[in-house]
């Protein structure tokens, strides 16, 4: 390994040659009390930035075992770090001048979820830690402005380093609060079976957000409150006794005006699938890790799944068994995402009728009498709901303003008034009494068959070098093949998107053989991640450094919508 004066001798040899003479600093250099590793140079100053590693012994950064031991609580403790970074990286980022990129010192940009990201990774036997970054090399049009490279090396990425990669130095207090609130949290998810319930919502949550490009909490917003009827309390292993909302398993309505807070709720209900940060307001706002957010896509590509439980008998005789087609309809698309979940493992959906189908939820009294279900080939929504949670054990929590319909279905009924939930289950049955359902009940419809085999995808073929692209939470470009994700909703971060093109990626040299079902394949690629990390997707010295892990779920969509892939 090469010295930190090996890089600075170098850097003096190179200062105003060529640009791709920086080349030659790829390598590991031995800092004081770290390693700095230049993995990736660009070979243009408007070029994406290099990529660089920054690597601890874990004897130096000397985190304490119970900080990290437990997965949770190392996750929480490597996002806490990589936000540390990220705002001392920002007070230099561009301090170093130059053209183009140059200057740039940048790391993964966290939200408000926590999530597991290969920017940092912190061995749980060693301690060793791993942090990655990019930076924009300095150049003078394109020749190489060492000078500058050297201040950024030698002088900003220090401070950067002992102000957040070392226990000492840090705020201890806030890493140890981060990971204990990611054990509270998990604890909270834990209990919910355990209590018959399918979420929580703490009380004083604060469940608006900024505005619709800010995910940050709103100022003077109207804290969460329980009703009386569902109010549990739980004492947390950190945070002491908590009370909230417990909402249970089976059939939940959520109504109001507009408004309210109805659509509010739902949406920190979907997110409630990850854990979130400090502050957020959302932090003990907890859905299960399988609960998904359905609602109509029109437009989309479907892949031989059977929606033969929601739409049968199809004029055209199309086969709704193994259903196929390049431009799905509301109700083709919403029927195929129920089922969809359910081959995931959902344990949960959340449905907003403002995001429906109308003919998929449901089919009023008069349009029943004039046509007869007979000649409607959809079976609503509402006709299985109750089937969803008695034989598959699937909770739904809807929200609904406009159809009082559900009201008979439903177990439990919310109201939102001014964001401030009423629990009125028996006013709305008694109500509901008054305007009994007239409809025969449906028959009851076979399991869903989930045998669909993937078999490679020309699209996704390429030379060993692979050209993707992340689109944000808007999608994946994999080669020649564009993945649609702008309707998977609870995607939470553009890196997790980028770490499903890799899923893709790896999948397509690896387990498409047309033998493993797609349960088997998602099964392979979470084994996968699990036992090596990320990284492992890649499967390119040194890794890509900004993924985040998706869930389960997403998996699933995001190869569901795959067009090109063979099912």
């Amino acid at each position: 390994m090469q010295t930190a004066n090996d890089l600075r001798d170098l850097l003096k040899r190179i200062d105003r040659r060529s640009y791709p003479a920086y080349k030659d600093t790829r390598g590991a250099y031995q800092f004081p009390g770290y390693v700095l590793s230049i993995d990736h140079v660009q070979g243009d100053p408007f070029a994406a930035p290099s990529r660089l590693s920054i690597h601890v012994q874990g004897r130096r950064a000397a985190f304490p075992r119970d900080l990290y031991q437990v997965p949770c609580r190392r996750v929480a403790l490597q996002d806490e770090l990589t936000r540390r970074f990220a705002r001392q990286a920002a007070r230099l980022s561009f301090q170093a001048k130059g053209s183009g990129q140059s200057g740039l010192i940048a790391v993964s940009r966290c939200g408000q979820e926590v999530l597991e990201r290969t920017a940092c990774r912190l061995d749980p036997a060693s301690g060793d830690l791993l942090l990655r970054l990019e930076v924009g090399f300095p150049a003078n049009g394109r020749t190489i402005n060492a000078r500058e490279l050297e201040k950024i090396l030698f002088g900003f990425l220090p401070r950067c380093v002992q102000a957040s990669l070392f226990y000492r130095e840090a705020d201890a207090e806030g890493m140890w609060a981060a990971a204990d609130l990611a054990e509270d949290q998990l604890y909270i998810r834990e209990q919910l079976p355990r209590l018959g319930l399918c979420a929580f919502v703490a009380d004083g949550s604060i469940l608006p957000r900024a505005s619709g490009v800010s995910d940050l909490p709103m100022e003077g917003a109207v804290p969460f409150r329980s009703p009386a009827e569902l109010s549990v309390a739980l004492d947390l292993p950190h945070g002491g006794r908590i009370s909230g909302m417990g909402i249970p398993k089976g059939v939940t309505l959520i109504v109001g005006g507009g408004y309210h807070g109805k659509s509010t709720l739902l949406k920190a209900l979907e997110m409630g699938a990850y854990d979130h940060v400090r502050g957020d307001g959302r932090e003990h706002v907890i859905a299960g890790e399988a609960a998904v957010k359905i609602r109509a896509e029109d437009g989309r590509g479907i892949r031989r799944t059977d929606i033969s439980m929601f739409i049968r008998d199809l004029p055209n005789g199309k086969d709704t068994a193994a259903f196929t087609t390049e431009d799905a309809s509301g109700s083709t698309s919403q029927a195929a995402n129920v089922v969809e979940a359910m081959e995931a493992g959902a344990s949960l959906l959340l449905i907003d009728e403002d995001t429906s189908a109308t003919n998929f939820m449901v089919r009023d009294e008069l349009m029943q009498r004039v046509i007869h279900r007979d000649m409607e080939p959809i079976t609503p929504f509402i006709d299985r709901v109750r089937a969803l949670y008695d034989d598959y054990g699937i909770s739904t929590v809807i929200v609904a303003g406009s159809s009082g319909a559900y009201f008979h279905v439903a177990d439990h009924i919310i109201q939102m008034d001014r964001y401030a939930p009423r629990d009125i289950t028996a006013l709305a049955k008694g109500e509901a009494a008054a305007f009994p359902l007239r409809s025969a009940p449906p028959e009851p419809a076979p399991p869903p068959s989930f045998d669909r085999r993937p078999r490679p995808s020309p699209e996704l073929r390429g030379s060993e070098r692979v050209k993707l692209k992340s689109l944000g939470r808007d999608g994946v470009a994999v080669n020649r093949e564009t993945v649609d994700l702008r309707y998977v909703e609870q995607l939470a971060d553009g890196e997790q998107s980028a770490a499903l093109g890799w899923c893709l990626v790896y999948a397509q040299r690896h387990l498409l053989d047309g033998r493993r079902t797609l349960r088997e394949v998602v099964d392979a690629l979470e084994r996968l991640m699990d036992r090596e990390g990320l990284d492992a997707l890649c499967e390119s010295r040194g890794g890509i450094p900004f993924l985040a892990r998706p869930r389960r779920q997403e998996i699933f969509a995001c190869f569901d919508r795959c067009r090109s892939l063979k099912l």
